[in-house]
């Protein structure tokens, strides 16, 4: 058994003493490979010719004649001619040979060896783009796949698209991710290219000059913004008095927003997404269902807005132009200067070389319509007074953008409101508390606690607030402990959610976060809301690349003291369970200076994918409304609390208040 388990052994090491052997042949330098290598090749091919000889039945039969030919079969292999003659005219002969060898060898060696330094420049991106009209992306994070994703869903109808991206990873590893995280991208060619994007050289490589647009991607990080600033002064030396393209960035801190506009350039527009991302919390957090509406309005799989022409439409009202499309709904008009109107007065007439900005399909889908459209003038309700009482509002933890939050809510909240914030660390409880004391509108009180905590929530009595607001703790907040970002809003959503099965009730939460691939988790119902500010922004910024005139319309779409959005009970336009034509509901919403542009039915807010939202509907198409209906329109504040003016005549040209709708 001991011999036998000593060969065994012995067996087994002979591959690795094998290998070592090889490894110290091939370390010696190429002289010894050459060598070794002419070696084993003369003892396979002199053998094998020599067989092939002596069993081929026509070959020589004295050993002279057989050992030519043996010579000449080994030279025929090696090409190395295998002359017969002389041995002066043989050793020419092969000399000639393997000069000739030398050479085609050497010739093949360049050419692979050129190859392969080509296509390893390809892999490492680092060629010249040629394209013409196409669109740049600068940097790398998360909003590459929901820039990339949006625009080659708007690009589905071109036929020769092109998306450029200019990044810091490898140009193999980065188009895998793409691929792996949109998949086919159809008419869309992808080009990545591999380089820092605050070098004006290096961002030449994607011809920015010669693009339709440019977009600078955010970073995280403290330096993230700053990064983008100097992105931008690159690319504003990289394309310096050889093209304007449209350039649309975004920053995190609103501290650095004015320094990347001024970077930017004046054609240049720059995001704040936390200005955004808290603007949309607070609207979402008093009407639920809206982060659904920004986000069927915002992506390209549906409706979305344009620009369009319309000559023969000059001369008409705004009012009038409400119902003037029947596949389109009218939200502003874009003047001959680049002026943007949007929700104007009801009176303001349309200008021979203005554009009406709709809300529609297709840029070529906006047709106006050759008859009138039907509106059922008895289903319209007359306008009312509406009241309104102080609710009571849970704010779930504390980040950079809860100051802004805060002061949203303050603008928009019934007086009277009772405000409860839940933080932790001191500095959070302190701006909490400062920010509490200049509200105006409602009483803010705060405290200190842990939000992933149950008996944190039991003791709050969650169940007995209007709406919550879970706010994700930022990626470098110290103070959150073990858990930190979105692992800590999905724990709170899980404690929320057992309260909520507990008792039976629903409650109507906002949850913000920062990476939309955990929505996908969160212990939530069917089409809850969501603010994934940084998903949101990268639809903003394809928006207004795609139309640059988009800038000045979102502009004033999310400015604190613009029009906006807003979620209106249907009973307010229409009689509830009457089948009516959607137009009525637009001319109803006409008479109280109002665009009425979609509506939300409650009986289908658990079904996706639009969970109830109608955007944009054909207006000759008949809805029928229960009491937990939506209607949503583009108001200057939120209806249930704006005043209500008269009744308008359908054929009046000033019949609304002055203001974003009424004259």
């Amino acid at each position: 058994m001991t011999d036998r388990r000593t060969a065994r052994q012995r067996g087994g090491s002979r591959w690795p003493r094998t290998r070592y052997r090889f490894d110290t042949v091939m370390a010696r330098g190429t002289s010894v490979l050459i060598g070794w290598l002419t070696l084993v090749c003369l003892a396979i091919v002199v053998p094998a010719s020599a067989a092939l000889v002596w069993a081929d039945p026509g070959a020589p039969r004295t050993w002279p004649g057989r050992l030519v030919a043996v010579w000449v079969s080994v030279g025929q292999t090696l090409k190395i001619g295998g002359a017969v003659g002389s041995p002066l005219y043989v050793l020419l002969s092969v000399v000639l040979a393997l000069v000739a060898l030398l050479f085609v060898s050497t010739l093949v060696s360049l050419i692979t060896t050129g190859l392969n330094d080509k296509v390893l420049a390809l892999r490492r991106g680092r060629s010249t783009v040629l394209e013409q009209g196409h669109s740049v992306l600068l940097g790398w994070s998360e909003q590459v796949f929901p820039i990339v994703s949006e625009l080659v869903a708007a690009n589905s109808n071109q036929r020769r698209a092109v998306v450029a991206v200019l990044g810091p990873k490898d140009k193999a590893e980065m188009e895998d991710e793409i691929a792996t995280a949109i998949g086919r991208l159809g008419r869309t060619r992808l080009i990545c290219r591999t380089g820092v994007t605050t070098d004006p050289a290096v961002i030449a490589l994607v011809s920015p000059h010669t693009a339709r647009s440019v977009l600078v991607l955010s970073h995280d990080g403290e330096d993230g913004d700053a990064h983008v600033v100097k992105t931008l002064l690159s690319l504003e030396a990289a394309v310096r008095g050889r093209g304007r393209p449209t350039v649309v960035a975004a920053v995190r801190d609103g501290r650095h927003h004015r320094a990347a506009q001024l970077a930017a350039g004046r054609h240049g527009r720059v995001l704040n997404i936390e200005e955004v991302t808290a603007r949309l919390i607070a609207q979402t957090s008093r009407q639920p269902g809206l982060s659904l509406v920004h986000q069927e309005l915002l992506d390209f799989a549906g409706d979305e807005f344009y620009t369009v022409g319309a000559p023969a439409l000059a001369g008409r009202t705004f009012g009038e132009l409400l119902l003037a499309y029947a596949t389109s709904s009218v939200v502003g008009i874009l003047r001959a200067g680049g002026a943007v109107e949007l929700s104007p007065a009801a009176g303001t007439v349309l200008a021979g070389e203005d554009r009406v900005i709709v809300i529609t399909e297709d840029d070529d889908t906006a047709v106006p319509v050759e008859r009138p459209l039907a509106v059922d003038e008895d289903a319209i309700v007359p306008p009312g007074p509406v009241s309104t009482s102080p609710e009571r509002v849970l704010l779930l933890g504390w980040n950079r953008r809860a100051p802004l939050i805060l002061e949203q809510l303050d603008l928009s909240v019934p007086p009277g409101t009772a405000l409860t914030v839940v933080a932790q660390g001191g500095e959070a409880l302190r701006e909490a508390g400062r920010r509490g004391r200049s509200a105006r509108r409602m009483r803010v009180r705060v405290h200190d606690g842990d939000i992933t905590d149950p008996r944190v929530l039991e003791h709050l009595d969650v169940l007995s607030f209007d709406r919550v607001i879970v706010l994700g703790y930022d990626a470098t907040d110290r103070t959150a402990g073990a858990l930190a970002g979105d692992d800590r809003t999905l724990v709170t959503l899980l404690h929320l959610r057992a309260l909520e099965e507990a008792s039976g009730r629903e409650l109507a939460v906002v949850t913000e976060m920062r990476d939309d691939r955990n929505r996908l988790l969160a212990p939530a119902r069917a089409g809850a809301d969501f603010i994934v500010g940084g998903r949101l922004v990268s639809l903003l910024m394809t928006q207004i690349a795609e139309n640059r005139h988009l800038a000045e319309v979102f502009e004033l779409l999310f400015a604190a003291d613009g029009p906006g959005l807003h979620l209106a009970p249907a009973a307010h336009f229409v009689r509830l369970g009457r089948s009516v034509p959607f137009a009525t509901v637009v001319e109803s919403g006409r008479r109280r200076g109002l665009c009425v542009i979609g509506y939300r039915l409650h009986g289908d807010s658990a079904l996706g994918p639009s969970y109830g939202v109608r955007l944009n509907p054909d207006k000759r198409d008949p809805v029928r409304f229960d009491a937990a209906d939506s209607v949503i329109v583009l108001a200057p504040e939120p209806v249930h609390r704006a005043a209500v003016p008269g009744p308008a005549r359908p054929g009046e040209r000033s019949s609304a208040p002055a203001g974003p709708g009424g004259s």
